[in-house]
């Protein structure tokens, strides 16, 4: 998958990459990302018209839930039984 990203993307450490690409292109991306996860997991950010000026996806078991509270989405965590399962 790193060989993929680093097709569209500037890696700046290992697993953190960057770009600026349309809504469509960020999709394609986002497609073969969670095609080539398998047991990992991935978050994607990008600038959007909100009130925070961005948005983001996750993908994957990760201790850290997004949650929408009032239209903003915020960052919860999991407890820590629900992530032993």
């Amino acid at each position: 998958m790193r060989g993929r990203l680093t097709a569209w993307l500037l890696e700046l450490r290992a697993g953190v990459y960057v770009g600026d690409y349309s809504a469509k292109t960020r999709e394609m991306i986002w497609d073969q990302v969670v095609s080539f996860i398998d047991e990992g997991d991935a978050v994607m950010a990008w600038k959007a018209p909100t009130d925070q000026g961005f948005a983001f996806r996750t993908h994957g078991r990760n201790r850290r839930v997004p949650t929408d509270f009032d239209g903003m989405t915020l960052v919860s965590f999991l407890p820590e039984e629900a992530r032993k399962r």
